[in-house]
């Protein structure tokens, strides 16, 4: 007779691991963007490519964190494919 699986809850020993604050910032939130309209914006840490800004025209490089912003477009699906890579100092100014 097989055994039941055990869940993959935290073992009454080990201790809390506490909440990573860099994971928070990956949670896509909804910011004033350029023109004034509303973006859904979410931080990255870094990924394998590098991205042109939109803000300054200059490269972001690989591994460089920065911020994914995209129009709020409920009735087109959400503005995704106008996704831009910004310089989060860029997203900022803008």
């Amino acid at each position: 007779m097989a055994r039941p699986r055990r869940g993959r809850k935290r073992p009454y020993g080990d201790p809390h691991v506490p909440l990573d604050p860099d994971r928070i910032g990956a949670v896509p939130r909804t910011e004033t963007g350029p023109g004034g309209e509303p973006y859904t914006v979410r931080t990255v840490r870094g990924t394998e490519k590098s991205y042109r800004c939109p803000g300054c025209n200059q490269l972001i490089p690989p591994g460089t964190p920065h911020v994914v912003a995209w129009p709020n477009e409920p009735l087109l699906g959400g503005g995704l494919e106008e996704r831009r890579h910004w310089h989060t100092a860029c997203w900022r100014r803008a």
